[in-house]
Order: structure tokens, then sequence, then C-alpha cells
């Protein structure tokens, strides 16, 4: 039987210890390659490389719930980014007693336009942090391809931070082929040249927002 809540964690460097006081199971997916029983992955395409994989390993078999988070997430969690595993626990709950299928854990929403603007990839500080700087974020581009019809002019993305919840209903919303597909472009862009997983950390609450009118017709 599978548990009611797992946490799916996408590590680097960090010290993910944490994850052994959240009360439920945490799967770590390693891409630092140093995190004993981590589940090894190689250090590409950003968490939504890590997302997307454990999903696909574990169609149709989810927990009630799962957290996906990235190796530090409490810096997003409040204004002051000083929450820890409590504030998130407290977060988690919340949205369980709400009803909801999908929640960002963030403290903020972002709200964009297709090109992901306004943004901060000309900021002169974050010059050389990685290889899509300087670049705009293709979020009407990403969109399209991997929904049905037209993207729209405006996105309001509560899980911008790439830490959120979901219900299985939700995953289980898209079809298989429409995993395959995402990870497929996420390989693509291996490195985020072209900031695909800026992207997708604006469009993970239409990815599980249960509109099945977005799903393509040649995902089956």
């Amino acid at each position: 039987m599978q548990p009611d809540m797992m946490a799916v964690v996408a590590r680097y460097r960090e010290d993910v210890s944490w994850t052994e006081r959240l009360g439920f199971p945490a799967v770590i997916y390693d891409k630092g390659g140093d995190w004993p029983g981590g589940v090894p992955l190689p250090n590409i395409g950003r968490e939504a490389h890590t997302y997307v994989t454990h999903i696909l390993r574990h169609y149709p078999e989810f927990p009630r719930h799962t957290l996906f988070l990235q190796g530090d997430p409490f810096p997003h969690l409040t204004p002051d980014g000083k929450a820890g595993v409590d504030a998130l626990l407290t977060k988690a709950a919340d949205l369980l007693d709400r009803g909801a299928s999908f929640g960002g854990l963030s403290w903020c929403r972002l709200r964009c336009d297709r090109l992901g603007r306004p943004h901060s990839m000309f900021d002169p500080a974050w010059k050389g942090k990685w290889r899509g700087w300087g670049k705009d974020i293709p979020v009407g581009e990403v969109f399209e391809k991997i929904f049905a019809g037209s993207s729209p002019r405006l996105f309001l993305a509560n899980a911008a931070t790439a830490n959120f919840l979901v219900s299985r209903q939700r995953i289980l919303t898209r079809p298989l082929g429409f995993y395959n597909n995402l990870l497929s472009l996420i390989e693509n862009d291996p490195y985020d040249e072209m900031n695909t997983g800026h992207a997708l950390e604006r469009l993970w609450h239409l990815v599980f927002d249960g509109n099945k009118r977005l799903n393509r017709a040649d995902y089956g």
C-alpha cells in the first residue's frame, strides 16, 4: 500500500538530513553524487528533470499526496528566508486541511508574460551563474510545446520556486505521453541554456491544474 504522503527531493550539494524530520518517506534524488542512500541522477535539467523522472519511474503508482522539493526549500517559504521543517510541515498541513489538490509552498506568487518578464536574467550580479543568463524565459513557447492550444498572455504562478504539493489525482490528469514529452524537452536543454527549467517553474501550476482540455491528442 502506498503511504498517504511522500517527499521527492531534488538534491545537488545540499544537506538534506532535514528530511529525517518530516515524519513520512522521502526519496532523495542525488545529482551531487555524495549522499548516502540517494538515488543517483545526472546533473542536468534542474529540479524539473528530477521531478519528471520520478513521475515517469512511478507512474501510475503514487501516494495520495507528494511534496516536490528542492534540496534547500526553506529560503522560499517565508519572506525572511528563515523557515525550517516546522514551517514546511505547517504549510503542507494547511493545504491538506483546505482540501487542496495542488499548492505552491512559496510565500509569494509570480506574475509574468510569455517571455517570463519581469525577471532578473539580465541582472549583472547573476552573470555566469547559469548558462541562460542574458536571455528571456520562454514561458509561452514551452507552454505551446507541452499543452494543446495557444499560450496565455499572462501567467500567475503560485509554485514559482518549484516547491509544491500535488495529489495523485492531479498527477494522473496528464497521461504518460505528456511526461515523456516533457522529459524530452528538458533533456534537449540539459544545462538550461534556453531557460527551459526556469520556464517550468512558472508552469507547474498548469501542469497540475487538473484541466484535461490542455492534453494534446497525440499524448494518448
